[in-house]
């Protein structure tokens, strides 16, 4: 039998398996017992055309079973196998495989097999370039709650349903929202690396939805509260021979408050201040360093969002920062800890801060990050611009600053109503020019 004049041949029923000496690309049909491919004249069939086509092969096992066998050669011209116990599963895998492989769509078993640990290990050094502080949650959150749960686990068996049911498995244990974003987010992360490596076709985090972060509640302080703070910090009471004495022993941590609360720098800002960084001449700070505390150490770098900038001081605060920095050299901290070292804001707050917030009958949820938030909201009393307040507090646009404190504009829209309507009721007509005929 002939094709276009290429080789043709008889083949037996023992021949089954072989191939004859043609070229891949022109092994594709067979017919009866005269072939061209993969050579099954009982059993066989060829899947395809061309170097890549999926082949199935027939063979016995040792023991008389029957196995069917699926060759194909991968994008990268390696030859793969694969062995099914039914025709009809060895055929679906070679449609399937073959498609993948012309879509470009093929992924490498071996990657897929590979566990999320070993994944979760190759992704951890691609966060090398965010924050100390930031990669040491991500590295909590792999080793708290996703490789005891993941690590052995082929990533290619972790599917949509798995990650749903991690979700709804922490919300019912007490898991915050944040939380479980954040633990969900981390593992998208991972599997991400997977997919675009090859090892998945879809990441299943993808969709799946975690409870929505409740707005953490903002407590704004007026002046005479913030005063009332700063005090019980500076003078916090000492319980001595039966009774609670009073005296002025720490009017840094007074001072920290008010500076805080009149300027709206974050508390990392404030831990990373220098001297030098104060001028006092002039009146303002220059925020150009925040500080976070991460793997047991304070980390110093850029300020959030990498935005420095100027904050004018206030002539009353200008003067006690006077007396206050005096006789420091200019690379020195602004604020210490009582030994003198770096300031560690979580000791502070947790020490000292809060115990005060209790003392001064302000409302128990009164965080620090709240003084920020007091400081905005007595610009906006003032009649402040937007954009003024977010170059103030370094956001990074209009946008923040208006979705973060714009529930507060409205309050002005009264007094502003009424200065308006004042305008309106005292304006009038100016006498019309005198309008005179020019001769000539």
């Amino acid at each position: 039998m002939s094709n276009n004049g290429s080789e043709t041949g008889f083949v037996s029923p023992r021949y089954e398996g072989t191939r004859i000496g043609l070229a891949p690309e022109r092994l594709s049909v067979i017919v009866g017992k005269v072939a061209i491919g993969w050579l099954r004249p009982t059993t066989g069939s060829a899947i395809g055309s061309g170097a890549n086509m999926a082949n199935i092969r027939r063979r016995q096992t040792a023991s008389g079973e029957t196995r069917w066998d699926v060759r194909y050669r991968d994008p990268d011209k390696g030859d793969r196998t694969r062995t099914f116990h039914r025709k009809a599963d060895a055929q679906k895998f070679a449609n399937v495989v073959e498609a993948d492989i012309t879509r470009g769509d093929w992924l490498d078993p071996q990657l897929g097999r590979e566990t999320f640990g070993d994944w979760a290990s190759r992704w951890v050094p691609t966060i090398a370039g965010l924050t100390p502080k930031t990669r040491e949650t991500y590295e909590s959150i792999l080793r708290r709650h996703l490789l005891p749960r993941f690590e052995d686990f082929p990533v290619n068996r972790i599917d949509h349903p798995t990650v749903v049911a991690l979700i709804a498995e922490l919300t019912s244990n007490g898991a915050g929202a944040g939380t479980v974003r954040n633990i969900r987010d981390v593992l998208r992360l991972v599997l991400e690396l997977a997919r675009r490596s090859g090892a998945i076709k879809v990441n299943p985090v993808e969709g799946a939805k975690a409870p929505k972060k409740p707005l953490a509640q903002r407590v704004f302080l007026n002046a005479d509260e913030i005063m009332t703070l700063a005090d019980e910090l500076a003078d916090p009471p000492i319980r001595r021979g039966g009774g609670e004495h009073r005296q002025p022993s720490y009017p840094e941590r007074g001072l920290l408050v008010r500076f805080a609360s009149f300027t709206g720098l974050r508390s990392g800002e404030i831990v990373a201040l220098r001297t030098e960084t104060v001028d006092l001449l002039h009146g303002r700070v220059h925020v150009v360093a925040s500080a976070t505390e991460a793997y047991g150490k304070l980390q110093f770098g850029s300020p959030k969002t990498y935005q420095r900038r100027t904050v004018p001081l206030p002539q009353a605060l200008v003067d006690e920062m006077t007396t206050f920095l005096a006789g420091k050299a200019s690379s020195d901290f602004v604020f210490t800890s009582s030994r003198g070292g770096p300031l560690r804001h979580s000791n502070f707050y947790a020490r000292h801060f809060k115990p005060a917030v209790i003392r001064a009958g302000l409302p128990e949820a009164t965080r620090f990050h709240d003084l920020r938030h007091s400081y905005a909201a007595m610009l906006i009393a003032e009649g402040a611009h937007p954009r003024a307040i977010m170059e103030r507090l370094g956001h990074s646009t209009i946008q923040v600053t208006l979705g973060t404190y714009g529930h507060l504009f409205p309050s002005l829209e009264a007094s502003l109503t009424e200065a308006l309507d004042d305008v309106y009721r005292t304006a009038e007509p100016t006498q019309p020019a005198e309008v005179r005929e020019i001769e000539g």
